[in-house]
């Protein structure tokens, strides 16, 4: 009897509900498992500057990241189910997710509001990144049903980072050290200011001393900086010239 359980077991573990062949299922539960971590990762910061948040706009950002956390939370379970479902074994522990995660934590103690939105920003992009890779396996082995889950999961990140984004813009309207600030940010979370200088025929120092506290860049080098990212990450910064105050 109880080797017969065995074999049962042993059947019911080989053979894949989905038809998979087991190289197939290993690789696809890899990719799978290593966003779900990202995901419960990106989703326990969110909560954690949610938690943390203070400023000014404290009540729209403490909002904004809880409505975020919880569009986060909700696809780990679909994530998981799909590992199960095509015949892997998922996530175990918080010590199983800290093996596979690709986004850092961040433990600090203070990290103000814009360092929060644009940390957030940056991970958002990075899950997106993760995220077409992942497609791109699915697709090799037509995994329909995970390609199209996938590409919901996709449009979900960019819509985050695109109101982060848009809550970054917002925050830097009329204030030039602040913008600098977010900018650099935003360029340190993303592309980096060696592939941005590279694109605009600069050197990263140049870029890195106009955004400086004690830069001052000209507004042409804002537009072109600006230009660039927008083209690259898909979204809008707003840059308004003011005329200074008469002395």
């Amino acid at each position: 009897m109880a080797t017969h359980t065995a074999l049962h077991s042993q059947a019911i573990k080989t053979n894949n509900p989905d038809g998979f062949e087991p190289e197939e299922v290993k690789d696809l539960s890899g990719a799978l498992n290593a966003l779900l971590a990202d995901v419960f990762a990106l989703y326990l910061k969110t909560k954690n500057f949610h938690w943390h948040m203070s400023g000014p706009h404290f009540r729209d950002y403490h909002l904004l990241l809880d409505e975020q956390a919880e569009q986060i939370f909700k696809i780990s379970d679909d994530i998981a189910e799909r590992v199960r479902k095509i015949g892997g074994e998922t996530i175990r522990s918080i010590g199983h997710i800290a093996r596979l995660q690709r986004i850092a934590d961040n433990d600090r103690e203070f990290v103000s509001a814009h360092d929060m939105l644009a940390e957030l920003h940056a991970d958002n992009r990075a899950l997106v990144d993760n995220l077409r890779s992942a497609h791109e396996l699915a697709s090799r082995f037509n995994d329909y049903a995970t390609t199209s889950l996938i590409e919901v999961w996709i449009d979900e990140a960019e819509r985050r980072a695109w109101f982060l984004f848009e809550a970054l813009t917002c925050m830097a309207s009329g204030d030039l050290e602040t913008g600098k600030t977010v900018l650099r940010e935003y360029i340190n979370g993303t592309v980096g200011f060696v592939k941005l200088a590279a694109a605009l025929g600069r050197s990263p120092k140049s870029l890195m001393r106009m955004l400086s506290p004690s830069g001052n860049p000209q507004a042409r080098n804002l537009f072109e900086m600006v230009t660039y990212l927008q083209r690259r990450e898909g979204a809008v910064l707003e840059v308004r010239a003011r005329r200074a105050a008469a002395a």
